[in-house]
């Protein structure tokens, strides 16, 4: 059996890829094993928002708003390609949080942020500004603010790759079936699917990221005794056609005290979300209820003079939030901050409860530090000002790189040149490689999507499937029709077929 990795990174979501990623920085042996794609359940699902989390304030979470705040200000400069700002519209409706409670908030939101880089709040009379156009005539004052838009499942799978090219080593559709403590290490005994073979490994230290699993994997898979603390909460969005004009998004607020968003999504769509129900199952794939439709559906029609129904989704998504079970009794005042436990009764254990994908880096370094004993001459802290893959453009000005780019490879269309740059940042010119025309490309499968763009996710990026492409890597499957779904299903069979003729 080969020497032992310092650390077994269960899960290959935002907080395993994270932590991978910042412990393989620090110049540890880091194995990450996920049982299916990376980012395929919770952190594909999120609302996409990196933000400090405004209606946590009603919960007296000012850490949490502090830190997240913070994150959100640095993250926008060390992947400008994915993360970028986003306007929110928050109306006042009467009868529900009152006008001065709104103000409030938003002044504690601008000053809990320690750096400048987004503009402050604003008061607004909704009738004159342009941006109250869409809403119903009843809503005549409200307020705007600013936090950020990310590509979740890409900002996972580039955590990733900087992980891999760090020394890491990523093993998606690789299953932990098994742990044993034994002399001084975790014995694992991991499955891959692909290659169909199981093999044992030795870990001196096992890091149990695997989000709404994270009880389970801890009390079956690795036979600590331990109260289960995770609480699964099932967050639902749709998707729509496009409702309004304008990059602005919407926050808009229901008498059920929640909250709802209307996000400009994909150029051609608005995002509706989310919704907080309890999940009372085993941990899975989660589908939205018809009755989770019906409630977004009236959110927006509170608000919007544009009426929708459930026939106008085009699209939805569920996922699991994996929440620490601090015992509240609604789902949506759960705590959205995140715990981490060490069992160090013999090789450690460390396990993930909870957290939010703006924080994740900080749950890394703090995951780190909680471990730092059992690690000695670990090196310090770095993520903090290391650009993610592809976000290392001059002055992390995004459009100016588009520009260089489009300058570049002038054969491209307008909106693909875009696409591009935002899914890979400067990581585009090695994908576009010497192509001097689209059909250097090779065949298009819809939607844009090329023969070398697909292989360079299989190549790269640890695609498998149309789903892991289509869904995950891009959101392609907007655009995409069945037979260039089919097409795309050849294609990708075809390239396994030929790795598995060359694989040892």
């Amino acid at each position: 059996m080969s020497e032992p990795v310092d650390l077994l990174v269960i899960g290959g979501g935002i907080n395993g890829v994270g932590i991978a990623r910042d412990a393989a920085g620090r110049g540890l042996r880091v194995l990450l094993c996920e049982r299916g794609d990376l980012a395929e359940h919770t952190s594909s699902a999120s609302t996409k928002l990196i933000h400090g989390g405004l209606r946590y304030l009603e919960q007296y979470a000012f850490r949490l708003v502090r830190e997240a705040l913070a994150e959100r200000e640095r993250l926008m400069r060390l992947a400008p390609h994915i993360i970028w700002p986003l306007r929110f519209v928050l109306p006042h409706d009467a009868g529900l949080r009152p006008a001065w409670m709104l103000r409030i908030g938003l002044f504690l939101y601008d000053h809990l942020a320690r750096l400048k880089a987004l503009p402050r709040s604003q008061a607004l009379r909704l009738g004159r500004e342009g941006v109250g156009a869409p809403l119903q005539k009843r809503l005549t004052r409200g307020f705007a603010y600013s936090d950020c838009w990310v590509e979740d499942s890409r900002l996972v799978v580039l955590n990733a790759l900087d992980a891999a090219e760090r020394g890491a080593r990523i093993r998606t559709r690789t299953t932990v079936e098994s742990a044993r403590r034994e002399d001084g290490a975790w014995t694992v005994t991991l499955h891959d699917a692909e290659r169909r073979q199981r093999e044992s490994v030795r870990a001196r230290i096992v890091v149990n990221a695997a989000g709404p699993w994270v009880g389970e994997t801890l009390l079956r898979t690795l036979a600590v005794e331990a109260r289960p603390k995770v609480r699964l909460v099932k967050g639902s969005h749709i998707v729509v056609r496009r409702l309004y004009e304008g990059d602005q998004a919407y926050i808009l607020q229901q008498p059920d005290r929640r909250i709802v968003f209307a996000i400009p999504y994909e150029r051609d769509f608005t995002l509706i979300g989310t919704t907080d129900v309890a999940h009372e199952g085993e941990p899975g794939p989660v589908r939205i209820s018809a009755e989770e439709t019906r409630y977004l559906c009236a959110c927006i029609n509170r608000s919007f003079e544009r009426q929708i129904g459930p026939d106008d989704v085009v699209w939805s998504f569920s996922g699991l939030r994996p929440l620490y079970d601090d015992a509240a009794a609604n789902a949506s005042a759960v705590t959205r901050d995140y715990v981490l436990e060490l069992d160090h009764d013999g090789p450690p254990v460390l396990s993930v409860f909870g957290g939010k994908i703006t924080t994740y880096r900080r749950l890394a370094e703090h995951a780190l530090e909680k471990l730092g004993p059992h690690l000695p001459g670990m090196k310090p802290a770095w993520t903090g000002d290391a650009p993610l893959p592809g976000g290392d453009m001059a002055g992390a000005d995004f459009d100016l790189f588009v520009g260089t780019l489009a300058a570049r490879y002038p054969f491209l269309p307008e909106a693909t040149a875009r696409r591009l740059a935002r899914a890979y940042g400067t990581r585009a010119e090695r994908l576009l490689g010497d192509a001097r025309t689209l059909a250097d490309l090779g065949e298009t499968f819809g939607g844009d999507l090329s023969t070398r763009e697909v292989d360079y996710l299989v190549r790269h990026e640890w695609a498998r499937t149309s789903d892991d492409i289509l869904w995950r890597r891009s959101k392609l499957g907007l655009r995409m029709d069945r037979e260039g779904v089919a097409r795309l299903g050849r294609h990708l069979a075809a390239v396994s077929a030929e790795a598995g003729a060359h694989r040892p």
